[in-house]
């Protein structure tokens, strides 16, 4: 990692309004959720965002889940299909809080899945930006998603399926 390492990133979602703040405090319109007993689904537009134009998002608060489908523009794709944040979530009935614990996963479905920015979980936890527990927990949670994924030929949907989670998406 260069530079200093950097707080966990906090979002918020909330129902009523039907907004979503990002890290950095912006607010936007989010054009659907939906709540089920296992997550939270978010679909909207990213203005502003040159590589993408839309997102679509789940929130899996007992796996420590966040799976995001991006809709990137021509010339910004990717060769991975969905990206996995691992987070720390607090549902509520109207507003849910994600937080960012670095570690990232890119699922290339049928083939593997790719661990990032794990130096940088390492680097926020010496700086004292993260405890021992939720280093340790985000590591845990990274090892068995990769592993549960590998066990399922790296099909998210055969995983999520073994566990009676079913995730729906707009263009999928």
């Amino acid at each position: 990692m260069t530079g200093q390492p950097h707080a966990p990133k906090t979002e918020t979602f909330d129902l009523e309004t039907m907004t979503n703040t990002d890290p950095k405090g912006y607010r936007r319109r989010v054009e659907r959720y939906r709540h089920e007993l296992f997550g939270l689904y978010l679909a909207r537009p990213t203005p502003g965002r040159e590589q993408f134009r839309y997102l679509e998002s789940w929130l899996l608060p007992d796996l420590g889940l966040r799976v995001t489908d991006f809709w990137y523009n021509p010339g910004y794709e990717h060769d991975w299909d969905l990206y996995l944040d691992i987070v720390s979530i607090e549902p509520g009935q109207l507003r849910w809080q994600a937080r960012d614990l670095y570690v990232d996963l890119e699922l290339r479905t049928g083939k593997e899945v790719a661990v990032r920015d794990v130096d940088e979980l390492l680097d926020a936890h010496h700086a004292g930006l993260v405890s021992r527990t939720e280093a340790t927990g985000a590591l845990e949670t990274a090892f068995t998603t990769v592993t549960a994924l590998a066990e399922q030929g790296h099909d998210l949907d055969g995983w999520l399926a073994s566990l009676g989670i079913t995730l729906s998406w707009q263009r999928r």
